[in-house]
């Protein structure tokens, strides 16, 4: 009976080992699969916030410009008059 537990526990033992790990555990490298994911999920959140940050700063810029591109269109303005204010739209400062 005492064969067979050790043999048992021998086998165990034997199968824990390979070329990866020296039968104390998973391994150092075990941490590189938590590091890879929050790595992946933080690449991921910081481009949507970039691209998020950049419509909302041109969005402010091209919306006054874009009323205006309408308002020129359906001709409730004149040409000269689209000129005059997209240079005074241009000519303020950004934010």
């Amino acid at each position: 009976m005492l064969t067979a537990a050790t043999g048992a526990l021998a086998a165990t033992s034997l199968v824990a080992q390979g070329p990866w790990n020296d039968g104390r555990g998973p391994g150092w490298w075990i941490l590189l699969v938590p590091l890879f994911w929050i790595l992946v999920i933080g690449l991921a959140v910081f481009l949507i916030r970039r691209t998020m940050w950049r419509n909302r700063r041109q969005e402010s810029v091209l919306g006054a410009e874009g009323v205006l591109r309408e308002r020129y269109a359906r001709g409730e303005i004149d040409e000269t008059e689209f000129r005059q204010r997209l240079e005074v739209l241009r000519a303020q400062p950004q934010r």
